[in-house]
């Protein structure tokens, strides 16, 4: 924990540092204990140096707790959109500092306060618009980061066919696994005119008992860097009325060839001293999820082992992530036997996974997604997200598997 942490607060100076130590504590500690402990009477709150009290110093408080909520998750993430925003929000803290002791205690003391705290605030929003290729720090190419082949099962759709193309596009050779081989070959042909990439299509049952097995010895003979479980399926409706045979290869699938498939590749991954392994969860293993019960149990199972990979490989080269999506636009509504619903396009889904990949153990695709799976989940009982997730459920599932 202690070198992850030493880690984790490297990448920034310490003046830097001290800003996200400082907003996770505004944001964690004082401004909830402002918000729901502090008497309305005695409440007060301070824009561009201007006091507020009371209810409004209440509500006012509202926009701090977003402020450095944000603060926190971007120095810690780098992300981005800190530039310029963060000094635009330190810069009117600094005129704040200024106009406060001015006005409201007056005299050349006042006058003298005021200059100094803008001076001290003033430097850090100087320092954080002149830090903005800290936050726009350039990507390395994943051909370079980890090199060799990508394995990318449940490559012929959806979310698995926009990996293999990110990988193409990337440079890396991509080995196409999954069950529709003319599929495969069309997307091989496609990443090879477009790329110039090598491909290889391996046309595999994983739901079989000896899938991921022969998966494997498919690439034995490859230099594989990148391993992406993707493959999987739903099965919405009430659990009395689901196929017996079915559940137990959703299963094998989603949960049995994972852990056959990293277990056998994993070792050549560590023995090269880089490489990655991704496994594609859902926000449905974050709650139970009535109607869709046994599926969203093997994407917990896959959170948990995915992320538990994530603690072990930490400082072996090998990074490993989860990601968990939610309505993805592909065929998992159909073949789930669930009514059309509006989805997220497979490759902002992607794109997210790959962002997030070396920096966290799992990553959720869009806020709203994060809200429902994660915040819900640890704010309302579990009976409550049951009965929540089972109305929402409902609306998705035919009238006859109810």
């Amino acid at each position: 924990m202690r070198d992850w942490l030493r880690e984790r607060m490297s990448g920034r100076p310490l003046w830097m540092n001290a800003l996200l130590v400082f907003s996770a504590y505004m944001a964690f500690v004082y401004v909830p204990w402002d918000l729901f402990v502090k008497p309305v009477l005695v409440d007060e709150e301070v824009w561009f140096g201007v006091r507020f009290h009371g209810w409004t110093a209440k509500l006012l408080t509202l926009p701090h707790w977003f402020v450095y909520a944000a603060g926190a998750y971007g120095f810690w993430r780098m992300r981005p959109w800190m530039w310029p925003w963060a000094s635009v929000y330190t810069g009117q803290v600094a005129i704040g500092m200024l106009v406060w002791p001015i006005v409201y205690q007056g005299g050349i003391g006042g006058l003298a306060a005021g200059i100094v705290s803008f001076a001290v605030f003033g430097s850090l929003t100087v320092a954080l618009w002149r830090a903005r290729e800290r936050f726009e720090r350039p990507a390395v190419p994943l051909s370079e980061r980890y090199g060799g082949w990508a394995v990318v099962t449940g490559a012929s759709a959806g979310i698995g066919s926009e990996f293999a193309r990110r990988f193409a596009r990337e440079g890396l050779p991509v080995v196409l696994a999954a069950r529709r081989e003319d599929r495969l070959k069309d997307l091989a042909t496609e990443l090879e005119r477009e790329h110039g990439v090598e491909t290889r299509a391996v046309a595999v049952d994983l739901a079989a008992a000896d899938g991921a097995d022969r998966l494997a010895e498919a690439v034995a003979d490859l230099d594989v860097g990148v391993v992406v479980n993707n493959a999987g399926f739903g099965y919405a409706g009430a659990f009395a009325k689901l196929d017996t045979a079915r559940l137990r290869d959703m299963v094998q699938l989603n949960c049995l060839a994972p852990v056959v498939l990293t277990s056998r590749l994993l070792p050549r991954l560590l023995e090269r001293g880089r490489g990655a392994v991704i496994v594609v969860g859902s926000i449905a293993g974050n709650q139970p999820l009535p109607l869709h019960g046994v599926y969203g149990a093997t994407k917990a199972f896959d959170r948990l082992f995915g992320e538990s990979l994530w603690g072990e490989l930490r400082g072996s080269g090998v990074d490993a992530l989860v990601l968990e999506p939610g309505s993805t636009t592909s065929e998992f509504h159909q073949v789930a036997g669930e009514l059309p619903h509006a989805g997220a396009p497979a490759a902002d889904v992607v794109r997210t996974a790959l962002d997030a990949l070396g920096q966290q153990p799992s990553v959720i695709h869009g806020w709203g997604n994060w809200i429902r799976a994660v915040l819900a989940a640890r704010l309302l009982p579990r009976s409550w997200q049951a009965l929540v997730a089972k109305g929402v459920i409902e609306r998705q599932t035919p009238e006859g598997l109810r």
